[in-house]
């Protein structure tokens, strides 16, 4: 089933009715005739079982605690943004498996042979989505080169493969921007991308509670103040998509400083974008819970192969 994401952007009161999500505005309470108005024509509610992800950007948003525990026990993931419109939090549930306690054993008891295994092919599939976001782009010149470094990733991409497809990656596909670098912290569409992946690791990150593994123990990435490696992880084979959604989000709106409303709408999109799998094309969201559910299959000793994403 896919999922929708909600946005808030504006002071809003939200709050569960009937088991759903019930979404009511300040100025609107504050008001007693034009309350009585909008009463007469029903109120705004969502289904949450329909729900994914909802993002809270406002400082006047006001959430009940009872929407949120619905939120949680449904698997709803919920993102709150800082003073700069940047996704910077994130609530997922902590328990959202049934055979939660044998998968979490199974993840820690992986071995270091197996996980070195899991991260080439994650690299290697990672480096051919580049070589065909760039195909897309008809920035043709060093695809071959890319192909070449997809099939020679190492266990455990000992030779850093990654890094040296990266650096042919980002001096083409932003290539009419002057003086671009992929910095984090960098100028504008730094920022653009940024948010996408920020929603993007969102994503991963539900789907991995969801698979019933854990989402701060990774299989590459380790660091004791990041609770979700194995989003970080994960993530990497679809990190093409966001950025060729950014490329053609500048091309639709340019480069921008600040990101409005409907620069956000085209990012946020992220988890409609079609993802071809196994033969099969689906929305990012639902790749992303198979891509999951196939590596709890690796942990479990079930398979050896990650399901992944191909660009096309």
């Amino acid at each position: 089933m896919i999922k929708r994401t909600l946005y808030f952007g504006n002071p809003s009161i939200l709050s569960l009715k009937n088991e759903q999500l019930l979404l009511r505005f300040p100025e609107i309470e504050k008001n007693s005739e034009i309350k009585k108005i909008v009463e007469n024509k029903g109120e705004i509610t969502f289904p949450i079982e329909d729900l994914g992800m909802i993002i809270l950007d406002h400082p006047q948003i006001t959430i009940s605690h009872a929407l949120i525990s619905k939120l949680i026990s449904c698997n709803v993931a919920i993102v709150s943004c800082n003073e700069t419109h940047h996704p910077h939090g994130l609530l997922l549930a902590l328990h959202s498996n049934t055979l939660q306690s044998e998968r979490y054993k199974e993840q820690l008891e992986a071995s270091e042979p197996l996980k070195k295994q899991l991260w080439a092919q994650i690299i290697q599939q990672k480096i051919w989505n580049q070589s065909q976001v760039l195909k897309k782009i008809n920035e043709k010149n060093d695809i071959d080169y890319l192909l070449k470094l997809s099939k020679s990733v190492k266990s455990g991409d000992s030779d850093n493969r990654e890094a040296v497809a990266a650096s042919v990656y980002w001096s083409k596909i932003f290539s009419f921007i002057d003086n671009f670098t992929r910095n984090r912290d960098g100028l504008p569409p730094n920022n653009m991308l940024n948010y996408g992946y920020a929603i993007l690791r969102a994503t991963l990150a539900r789907c991995i509670v969801e698979a019933g593994l854990l989402p701060t123990l990774g299989i590459h990435h380790h660091n004791r103040y990041n609770a979700y490696c194995l989003a970080d992880d994960l993530m990497e084979p679809y990190r093409p998509w966001v950025d060729y959604l950014v490329y053609k989000t500048i091309v639709k709106f340019g480069v921008v400083n600040e990101l409005h409303k409907d620069v956000k709408k085209e990012l946020m999109s992220i988890n409609y974008v079609d993802c071809k799998m196994n033969g099969e094309i689906s929305p990012l969201h639902i790749a992303a819970l198979k891509t999951a559910r196939s590596l709890q299959k690796c942990f479990e000793g079930k398979q050896r192969k990650l399901s992944l994403p191909e660009f096309t």
